[in-house]
C-alpha cells in the first residue's frame, strides 16, 4: 500500500491494514477490500450509538464486521508451524518463508472447514499435524 493510500485511511482502515500486515500479509495491498471492509465498520458502529449502543458495545459490533473471516490466518498457522517445529529454520527467514508455503500449503488447507473459530476446534490439531509433513516433505524438495 502506498504511503499515501495509508494516510487517505479511516480508523478502520489502518487498524484493518495492521492487523492484515501482521495476519494475513498476501491481503494487505488489498486496498479496495480494505476501504469496503473499513467503511462497513464505521458504518456500523455508527448505526450502533445512533441506536443507544455503548461506545464499548459499538465497537465490538464494528471490530466483528472488520475482522469476520479474517480471525484465522493460515500465514500465523504456517509460522508457528515453522518456529514450533523446523527450529533449522533461521528466524530471520520465518516470515517470507511463510508467506513463500501460503500457496503451496492450500492444498492442506482446502481439505478442512477454515473459519473464524476454527484454531479453537479439534480438526485444528490434525490440519498442523498435516502442515508440519507437508512441510517437511516440501523442504526436501526445495531444500529447505
Amino acid at each position: 500500500m502506498k504511503k499515501k493510500d495509508k494516510q487517505e485511511l479511516s480508523y478502520y482502515g489502518l487498524l484493518l491494514f495492521s492487523y492484515l500486515k501482521e495476519c494475513h500479509p498476501e491481503k494487505a495491498d488489498d486496498n479496495d477490500f480494505i476501504r469496503l471492509r473499513s467503511e462497513l465498520a464505521a458504518e456500523a458502529y455508527t448505526s450502533a450509538v445512533i441506536n443507544g449502543y455503548t461506545q464499548h458495545s459499538a465497537e465490538e459490533i464494528a471490530s466483528s464486521i472488520l475482522y469476520e473471516g479474517l480471525l484465522f490466518s493460515r500465514y500465523d498457522t504456517i509460522r508457528n508451524v515453522l518456529i514450533n517445529e523446523f527450529t533449522i529454520v533461521p528466524t530471520e527467514r520465518i516470515n517470507s518463508l511463510a508467506l513463500e508455503l501460503l500457496a503451496p500449503c492450500e492444498e492442506v488447507f482446502s481439505e478442512y472447514p477454515i473459519n473464524d473459530t476454527f484454531v479453537s476446534s479439534p480438526e485444528y490439531i490434525a490440519l498442523y499435524t498435516e502442515l508440519v509433513g507437508f512441510v517437511d516433505i516440501w523442504g526436501e524438495e526445495n531444500e529447505l
